[in-house]
């Protein structure tokens, strides 16, 4: 025999309802904006490009190199001279565009004279959204006035919310045809 509990409805369950009687709208859908460079890739293009410079003829008998730290997050590229920096940074760059590594997170420094006529130049590895790129996305969202789209810094990267699933695509359509000056990836969709 079993029991059944009745629910009664008084006064203050008018006022307030349970939510499991009754069901709230649906919450927040949101999506994470992050930007990072697959270090694995990088190492991959990395010894790709040593060996394209290891057979080419224009640098034979050079002292051109690439080292690359993954600890640091940074390459360092040595070559003669200027001209043969362009062309190692030129293999560098081809390299990486084909391994997948966006070219975007990477940051030149100037060139730097080494004793023997050497020239050097850092490239830093930009992992997550600078705080000043991610001070401009949230700006040109509040610029756009979308319905109810909210953007949130949460360290290096963002999380954009809102209610409706539509404003969130049109966000990303959005936020991909503008230049912050790093690559953007879209991710953890959360409904």
């Amino acid at each position: 025999m079993t029991q059944r509990r009745a629910y009664r409805f008084t006064e203050a369950t008018k006022r307030s309802p349970s939510p499991l009687l009754f069901p709230t709208m649906a919450g927040q859908v949101s999506f994470d904006i992050t930007s990072s460079v697959d270090l694995q890739e990088v190492d991959n293009a990395v010894n790709q490009a040593k060996k394209e410079v290891a057979q080419r003829y224009d640098f034979k008998g050079s002292k051109a190199s690439i080292d690359f730290k993954k600890g640091e997050g940074t390459l360092e590229l040595i070559a003669d001279d200027s001209f043969k920096m362009d062309a190692l940074w030129d293999i560098l760059q081809t390299r990486m565009i084909r391994r997948g590594v966006p070219v975007k997170n990477m940051k030149l420094s100037d060139l730097e004279k080494m004793g023997g006529d050497l020239v050097k130049r850092i490239v830093t590895l930009q992992q997550g959204i600078p705080s000043d790129a991610a001070k401009a996305i949230v700006k040109f969202l509040k610029e756009q006035k979308l319905r109810k789209v909210q953007a949130a810094i949460q360290g290096d990267q963002l999380r954009v919310s809102s209610p409706s699933k539509d404003e969130l695509q049109s966000t990303m359509a959005l936020l991909r045809g503008e230049d912050f000056g790093v690559e953007l990836s879209f991710g953890n969709y959360r409904e």
